[in-house]
């Protein structure tokens, strides 16, 4: 299976990288073999160059335009760059001055390996490791591989409907992806992601009528109130007043309708917030062809992706 680049900040404390950025003889071995490092950018100058410890008190440079894909071309705005003082930055090293002075690299360099790995390899359906780095209302940017990025939409987040990103995602985080397509002429990777979480078979699975849970407020209508119980499974609770949309409440399960994927639940009570839980994924790794939210014999339209190459 193919090998893409990694999201900038996991290559950053490895023995490998450390190694290599440790000396200039390292630095040189990594230019002639264009091996990708990372170190941490310090400092954004007033012309915008970087300046990167690569450890050990070293440091180097990123001239502006070499900074990011698309700066020299006016495609990308100078906050690409600014964004990065004080994390990680993956870059291939372009000179070793001779006489002492900072060697100069390129994140943009390193960009360019990984998107068109990217474009050329990666296939619908792959699942790949992403690292969450912006959210906005309609969805949230993810790092592929050595900055290089692409959005999944808040529809594609999760089958449990949520108002924002930031309800599932936290910037930092390292999470999984699905290629949804590819279109090489504009360079774009579309992404889905609640195929990773699972079915509605897969999520009903640990309960069971009779038992009380905690779940969280994602809709509040007259007639009742949707509690979610995972990312990818809610349930409709009778209408209760003095709820507030995300808020945790425990819930009595009632009954669980396979044929109809119906939970009927009752609101026990309020609890007190507390941070989101890991994502549970179902997929981590391989490439999916087909998925199917609703189990075998339901009777209502659910979601499904099929993943066309």
């Amino acid at each position: 299976m193919t090998r893409f680049f990694l999201p900038e900040g996991h290559r950053l404390h490895t023995p490998e990288n450390r190694a290599a950025c440790s000396s200039p003889e390292g630095l040189r071995r990594a230019m002639e073999t264009k091996t990708v490092l990372e170190g941490t950018a310090l400092l954004c100058d007033a012309e915008h160059n970087l300046t990167v410890s690569l450890g050990n008190g070293c440091l180097a440079t990123i001239p502006r335009t070499e900074a990011a894909l698309g700066i020299a071309e006016g495609t990308t705005r100078d906050i690409a760059i600014l964004s990065r003082v004080g994390r990680p930055v993956s870059f291939l090293v372009d000179s070793i001055p001779e006489a002492g002075g900072r060697p100069i690299l390129s994140r943009r360099r390193a960009q360019r390996m990984a998107l068109d790995l990217l474009l050329t390899q990666a296939r619908p359906g792959m699942v790949l490791p992403a690292v969450v780095t912006h959210l906005e209302p309609f969805g949230a940017f993810v790092d592929l591989g050595c900055g290089v990025t692409s959005m999944i939409g808040i529809e594609n987040i999760s089958v449990s409907r949520i108002s924002h990103p930031g309800q599932r995602f936290t910037i930092g985080q390292s999470i999984y992806a699905v290629v949804l397509d590819i279109d090489p002429q504009r360079e774009r990777i579309y992404l889905t992601h609640k195929e990773l979480l699972g079915t509605w078979a897969e999520n009903v699975r640990p309960f069971h009528p009779g038992m009380t849970v905690p779940g969280i407020v994602r809709g509040i209508k007259e007639y009742g109130a949707f509690i979610e119980l995972t990312p990818n499974l809610s349930g409709l609770a009778e209408a209760r007043t003095g709820l507030t949309e995300g808020e945790r409440v425990s819930v009595f399960l009632k009954s669980i309708a396979p044929d109809r994927m119906k939970i009927k639940l009752l609101i026990i009570d309020h609890l007190p917030p507390e941070p989101p839980a890991p994502l549970p994924y179902f997929i981590t790794e391989g490439r999916m062809a087909y998925w199917r939210y609703a189990p075998a014999g339901c009777t209502r339209v659910a979601a499904e992706t099929v993943f066309l190459d």
